[in-house]
């Protein structure tokens, strides 16, 4: 067989991908969930700011700061908020403390204003306080420049209004409409399962090819893949999380658990696709590999992938009986193919790498059948 003596075009790849995402991006910003989000977060500020005179003492002349506070609550969804919102206010409480400290020992200087965001940067770094790490410095500054010569009384009505804003926000993602992530999470395992499926047609498809395939794509999908299956796991634990303190969760039940056991099949089996996509490009696109496939191998080994692809893509129909159809003609695929290659012997010099791609195979049908 001839081989090429380069392998396609690692950065035209690269390009694709990063077109992708960034398109994905774009859209991301402008999806139903974010106008929601959006929509919820204007509401919080307005009735942030609405309710911040009714606020008790010198409080009442801060009322801008509650819509900050409504703003720093909003989250995608309520178990979010609630984390958020705490921590920012952990965080306010520890910068107006330390500003505090330094009010007493010192006026406002550069040397002052350095040594509090100092201080302020390293406290941010203790564990649990998450998000309220960038307040700790921010509150802190602001109550040594803002507060003046009247500190005790900015920094009671900044928290005060902070705190009121904060619970607008949780209470407004609460109780208009909490979002729950599931369809997003379900969408995206049935679109990996398909995405994996044709990553073993087309290299089915490649092997019956007159070398070297016309079709190069599949070659480049290694790291597509890796990223697809990352994108599913953010959004299978995007899921969970929008499920926690949400009152829409009993009117909505969903098995994630069941989600996370398929998320980690599907990483299996995206791990063992891969390495059969190196080992295939190697074969075809290298010319100076100790290893390749016999020709007489490419027949079998085409069905075989081709059958494993089908039985991936089955899993989007939700019909058990064709899935349990398509399992079985792959496990025959792979065992004609086994049984094809038994006892043959390589030729000298060369490893066949034909037992990779069926033991790659036999993991996956494995994987398959104990996350269905």
């Amino acid at each position: 067989m001839t081989k090429p003596k380069v392998r396609p075009d690692a950065r035209w790849a690269k390009g694709t991908i990063f077109l992708k995402q960034a398109v994905s991006g774009l859209s991301a910003a402008f999806a139903t969930q974010r106008l929601q989000l959006a929509a919820k977060a204007a509401v919080a500020a307005g009735v942030a700011f609405l309710i911040a005179p009714l606020m008790p003492g010198v409080a009442a002349q801060y009322p801008y700061y509650a819509p900050l506070g409504a703003l720093v609550a909003m989250y995608h969804n309520v178990a979010g908020s609630i984390q958020q919102g705490l921590q920012a206010l952990a965080g306010l409480a520890m910068g107006i403390g330390l500003a505090f400290v330094l009010v007493n020992v010192t006026d406002p200087s550069p040397v002052a204003v350095a040594l509090i965001m100092g201080i302020g940067v390293l406290l941010g770094g203790l564990p649990g306080i998450g998000k309220g790490s960038d307040w700790i410095p921010t509150a802190a500054l602001l109550v040594l420049l803002i507060g003046g010569s009247n500190p005790d009384d900015f920094s009671f009505g900044y928290l005060v209004q902070m705190g009121a804003g904060v619970a607008v926000g949780i209470g407004v993602n609460f109780l208009i409409f909490p979002p729950l992530h599931f369809n997003a999470a379900a969408a995206s395992l049935d679109d990996l399962r398909i995405a994996l499926g044709k990553q073993l047609t087309d290299m089915g498809k490649a092997l019956l090819e007159e070398w070297p395939p016309k079709h190069e794509d599949w070659s480049r999908r290694s790291d597509e893949l890796s990223a697809a299956a990352r994108s599913v796991r953010h959004l299978v634990k995007e899921a969970d999380a929008s499920r926690r303190a949400n009152p829409r969760r009993k009117l909505h039940p969903r098995d994630v658990d069941l989600d996370y056991r398929n998320l980690r099949e599907l990483e299996r089996v995206t791990f063992h696709i891969q390495d059969i996509t190196d080992v295939l490009s190697d074969v075809i696109y290298e010319s100076d590999v100790p290893y390749g496939v016999p020709l007489q191998d490419n027949a079998p080994l085409a069905d075989a992938l081709k059958s494993a692809g089908d039985l991936l893509r089955s899993f989007s129909e939700d019909d058990p009986a064709t899935q349990e159809e398509k399992l079985r003609a792959a496990r025959s695929a792979v065992e004609a193919c086994l049984a094809a290659t038994a006892g043959r012997q390589p030729d000298q010099g060369m490893v066949p790498a034909s037992e990779s791609v069926l033991l790659s195979l036999h993991r996956i049908l494995r994987a398959v059948r104990s996350a269905s």
